[in-house]
């Protein structure tokens, strides 16, 4: 049952005619593709040939086919529909304009950005550098820290050592100057006692002998100087010196001897501070270069840091050093400009102004912060512990580096730093002490002054003139005086203190030429501050000078009744720079010195 039944004959005739008929209608449809294919390239001939060989009737034909149909209506058409058609078409294009433009500039950024980004690529392989150097400053920056905070004792001890020397030089200085004074002070009263005692007759001279021997031997090495002083001022041919301006600040040669050991030693013990460090971590050349290229290379870490700020308390240890054989009370001290700690900070500031953008850099307040933080503090102690202001080379050398640090290296014009206001005050102060202790006047007898060659007599005439050279110093320096007028005190402490001292001392003596010496215009009166007389419709003079004024119109009045009668317009011409014009004006007109009056009214 599985396989096929036999097929009928009809089956058999059928299938073959079937077979018979696909084989002749393969073989028909193969011819009939045959011919299709001769024709298409039999048109295509034709064609070619007819596009050769066009004419201009078939053009006019096919124009006249597209001829236009005038039996069509079409809207109508005025100005302004074309107007605004062409408004449209121009907002569309601006909008298309727009977006283009906008495409643009996004092209553009993002071009930048991608130049950016390949460049910090590229830089990418300097990051490894920039770390070194990074973490080669801040080893080094460590290390110099632990160099100076294990140094600092060493140097505090040796500018301790130093400071005591000078400060026991000083007070030799001092005690024999008040144990001369006190000295010679006892001396004369006790020959003034002997003249009364001579001629009274109840006591016996020669009780006092050994004492008096005593004393005037106590007074010879100062003696033995002021005749060498007195020789060599000859020689120079300064003749206009008085007796009591000198210092008295010499050494006997043992105690220089000493002085000189003991500083050496101290100097060898300054030399050794360093001598086992590298010049990278002592030298301040060396130092500021390092930051220097830190500067340079990264400006911007730099200044972010405040390195500006950070170096004047890195240098402050080595500057020190630098100042421990430095005593601005020396005449022949060396000028802080000429230090090589300042001119390598000058430098190092120079080069920031060239390298910096910006100008409120913290680098070019270095120096100023150096001083203030470092110099000032310095020339504060010896102010207050060394100085001695009755000695003329001192007071120079002070006020020659106190105007250097107060008028060249203020950063504002009416700055007064908290440090500068110490210096000054302390001035005012060390002022006050030595005219309370130092500047003793002798009040003795007429009788007793009148021989200039007394022994009383010298001796009052050189304190007068050593009381008058402690107020000349200063004023002679209009500078640093305005700077203490600024800090306030210093006229009331000359005028209270010194020109009361000076006034009654003359008042004590014989009026003649040799007063109006010492008040004319080269002496006290030339030595007040001309601020005190600024305001020109001011007749009468301030009210610390009333006892002044007093001493010149009473000296003026004698010298009317006496031989000296000419040396009143010298007085009068005081009253007129000291603005005490009533006063002047009474005097003239009760003496009918009409010849005197052009003088007060050229003021």
């Amino acid at each position: 049952p599985f396989t096929l039944k036999p097929q009928t004959l009809r089956q058999r005739m059928a299938e073959e005619t079937t077979t018979g008929n696909e084989e002749t209608s393969e073989e028909s449809q193969e011819d009939e593709n045959q011919d299709i294919w001769e024709q298409q390239q039999m048109r295509k001939a034709v064609k070619i040939i007819k596009g050769r060989n066009i004419d201009l009737s078939h053009s006019s034909e096919f124009q006249t086919v597209k001829k236009f149909d005038t039996s069509i209506s079409f809207p109508p058409v005025n100005l302004e529909i074309i107007k605004k058609q062409l408004n449209s078409r121009l907002t569309l294009l601006q909008d298309t304009h727009r977006s283009h433009q906008r495409e643009y500039e996004k092209y553009v950024e993002d071009v930048k950005s991608s130049k950016n980004t390949i460049q910090n690529l590229e830089n990418s392989s300097n990051q490894a550098l920039n770390f070194k150097f990074y973490k080669s400053m801040k080893i080094y920056v460590d290390n110099l820290i632990d160099c100076l905070n294990e140094k600092i004792i060493n140097i505090q001890e040796i500018e301790s050592s130093m400071h005591a020397l000078l400060l026991k030089q000083a007070m030799t200085f001092m005690k024999r100057r008040q144990d001369e004074l006190k000295h010679e002070s006892t001396y004369l009263q006790q020959l003034s006692r002997k003249a009364e005692t001579s001629t009274n007759g109840s006591l016996a001279i020669d009780e006092k002998t050994q004492w008096i021997l005593e004393e005037i031997e106590s007074r010879r090495f100062i003696e033995k100087y002021r005749a060498q002083r007195r020789q060599a001022r000859a020689l120079s041919g300064n003749c206009d010196h008085q007796e009591g301006t000198s210092s008295d600040d010499e050494l006997s040669s043992a105690d220089m001897a000493d002085f000189q050991k003991s500083q050496g030693d101290i100097l060898q013990d300054h030399k050794k501070i360093f001598e086992d460090v590298h010049d990278d971590f002592c030298n301040i050349q060396n130092i500021l270069l390092k930051f220097q290229q830190w500067r340079e290379k990264f400006p911007d870490s730099y200044y972010e840091a405040f390195i500006g700020l950070c170096i004047p308390k890195l240098l402050n240890p080595l500057i020190r050093v630098q100042l421990i054989d430095w005593n601005p009370l020396k005449f022949d001290s060396i000028g802080l400009k000429q230090m090589p700690w300042f001119t390598s900070i000058e430098k190092f500031i120079d080069n920031s102004m060239e390298d910096s953008k910006k100008e409120d850099s913290s680098d070019k307040k270095i120096l100023s912060a150096v001083i203030n933080k470092t110099i000032i503090p310095r020339l504060t102690d010896f102010v207050e512990f060394i100085w001695d202001p009755l000695s003329t080379s001192q007071t120079t050398s002070l006020i020659a580096h106190c105007r250097m640090i107060l008028e060249e290296h203020s950063t504002c014009e009416n700055e007064v730093s908290k440090g500068k206001q110490d210096l000054l005050k302390s001035i005012v102060s060390r002022m006050k002490k030595a005219i309370e202790d130092d500047v003793y006047i002798p009040l003795y007898p007429k009788s007793a002054v009148e021989n200039k060659t007394s022994p009383h007599s010298k001796f009052q005439e050189r304190q007068f003139w050593s009381a008058l050279k402690v107020s000349r110093e200063l004023q002679n320096h209009s500078g640093l005086w305005a700077w203490l007028e600024r800090c306030g005190g210093m006229a009331n402490l000359h005028v209270s203190l010194l020109l009361y001292r000076i006034t009654m001392s003359m008042n004590n003596g014989t009026i003649g030429p040799r007063i109006i010496m010492k008040i004319n215009w080269h002496h006290i009166a030339a030595y007040l501050p001309e601020k005190w007389f600024e305001n020109s419709a001011m007749r009468t003079s301030i009210s610390q000078l009333e006892n002044f004024i007093q001493f010149l119109l009473q000296s003026a009045h004698k010298l009317s009744r006496s031989e000296f009668r000419d040396e009143v317009k010298e007085i009068i011409l005081i009253l007129v720079k000291i603005r005490a014009l009533n006063q002047a004006e009474s005097f003239i007109e009760e003496y009918h010195l009409d010849h005197l009056k052009p003088v007060i009214n050229q003021v």
